[in-house]
């Protein structure tokens, strides 16, 4: 690097020196370049480090430190242009000259590359953008975990108050967003990467019941026979809530059906992978029953027309609102007006809701209390953890603990006999049984006639008899056991 100041002629013919110094430098191409600096000499030797330290680099093809990134960001755009032109920022030129909500323009463009669904980037998108604006970031160098951390915070205590679950989806996104900064070459490391989701378990907000076989028939029942929702009459709803409960598709897969994903000769439906939430094809099998009701509803659909939507053309994304509808028409009445049966709440005694999403929920519980092995589950429901499919999807239903308990082992102890009468009072003489119960061998007649004391054997020192025992007991014969 050369520090100089240059000349220059003005119009009376007097040379004079300019006020800003110059530095030359050698890129990355061995080429000599030179830079306008300032007019303090200190602050062009800055300038002219920072650039040797771009150049050494692009050399060893390694990415900038975050510090030169923030000089990079606030450098001006005269400059930065510059720097592009002779190749030392070529990758970091998007970084420099663009906002973070540009950033995520380009990041919602990359998610759609890579087939993600348009409602899922438009989820997370959503997310991001409110984080960047609510925390006031313009620049990435404006990023800080701290104020995210706050925000997030603030959301969940806020007026919408929002569940740690969702605070853990916002989190997810803008950390994905970090990650792709980095992975494209627009950032040397994310600032969030540290940052940690919480618990979930200390702030379930919407947890999901499984239906007991009962109620999913008065639920078909009461379909059946009720009004027009959303759309679709009672004999399609019904028909929706039964297909859903067989197979545990989810809302929006249930939406991409169409009458050609029906192979009612194999009695299959196909779900595609573009529609598929793991992105996979898959091929979940269907009761012949269902299949025959399919197959009369179909008729005079044409294959590529939605397989469920009514009158809308496509399943509606108000599914929730739908089938708590027909959950609360299932009350019974009387000729006279007088409720013979309560209507199947919307929510059990323990919060837990009973929405469209918990048919899924019903198919794998119903097919762990049949015995279905849970490897099977899980190929139905389609997790890639059987831990989800297990702990999530497997709900108890009522009665299912107490059959179980009822398999356990009988531990019921036979009733003792009733022991005859021995002694002169009419009793029974339990000391036998004591005795036994203790490992106590019982006692002889005292009027048993004591036998001679064998040689070498220890008199008993309490008895005050001529040369015997009290008792006849052989313990008293052994040395090694008296004391």
């Amino acid at each position: 690097m050369r520090l100089f100041k240059t000349t220059y002629t003005t119009r009376d013919g007097s040379t004079r020196t300019a006020r800003k110094w110059y530095l030359e430098i050698t890129d990355h191409l061995q080429m000599v370049r030179r830079f306008a600096g300032f007019e303090d000499k200190r602050q062009t030797e800055a300038l002219g480090r920072r650039i040797e330290t771009l150049v050494a680099c692009r050399i060893a093809g390694m990415q900038p430190d975050p510090d030169l990134m923030v000089w990079l960001e606030r450098t001006p755009a005269r400059l930065r242009d510059r720097l592009v032109s002779i190749g030392l920022i070529d990758s970091y030129r998007a970084t420099g000259s663009k906002t973070v909500l540009q950033h995520l323009e380009d990041f919602k463009a990359s998610l759609l590359a890579k087939d993600n669904t348009p409602m899922y980037v438009q989820t997370v998108a959503t997310r991001i953008r409110r984080i960047l604006t609510g925390c006031g970031f313009k620049t990435w160098s404006d990023i800080r975990a701290d104020r995210v951390e706050q925000f997030l915070a603030d959301l969940r205590n806020g007026g919408r108050c929002l569940s740690v679950q969702t605070s853990n989806f916002y989190l997810e996104s803008v950390q994905a967003f970090c990650r792709w900064m980095v992975q494209n070459r627009r950032a040397a490391e994310s600032p969030l990467v540290h940052l940690r989701r919480m618990n979930v378990k200390v702030d379930r907000r919407h947890d999901r019941t499984a239906f007991e076989v009962e109620e999913v028939r008065r639920l078909l029942m009461t379909a059946v026979q009720g009004p027009e929702r959303f759309g679709m009459d009672g004999r399609e709803r019904a028909l929706l809530y039964r297909v859903t409960v067989e197979t545990g598709l989810r809302r929006h897969e249930l939406q991409m059906l169409k009458v050609a994903s029906f192979d009612l000769v194999k009695c299959t439906v196909v779900v595609e992978a573009a529609c598929s939430k793991h992105r996979e094809e898959d091929v979940l099998p269907l009761r012949p029953e269902t299949a025959e009701e399919l197959k009369a509803f179909f008729v005079g659909k044409m294959p590529a027309a939605k397989a469920f939507g009514g009158r809308y053309r496509r399943l509606t994304d108000k599914t929730a609102p739908m089938i708590r509808e027909d959950l609360a028409a299932t009350v019974e009445k009387d000729q006279i007006g007088r409720v013979v049966r309560e209507a199947i709440p919307y929510t059990d005694s323990a919060g837990r809701y009973r929405d469209f999403h918990a048919l899924r929920h019903t198919c794998g519980s119903w097919l762990a209390a049949n015995g279905v092995h849970p490897k099977v589950i899980q190929e139905i429901m389609r997790h890639g953890d059987i831990n989800l499919t297990m702990t999530r999807y497997g709900h108890t239903l009522k009665g299912q603990t107490a059959e179980a308990v009822k398999r356990l082992p009988n531990l019921c102890v036979p009733a003792r006999e009733p022991k005859k009468a021995t002694g002169t009072d009419g009793k029974a003489d339990d000391s036998a049984d004591c005795l036994a119960q203790l490992g106590a061998r019982p006692f002889t007649n005292m009027h048993q006639q004591t036998p001679a004391t064998p040689a070498g054997a220890i008199k008993n020192r309490d008895s005050k008899a001529n040369g015997g025992i009290r008792t006849h007991n052989p313990w008293f014969t052994k040395p090694e056991l008296y004391h």
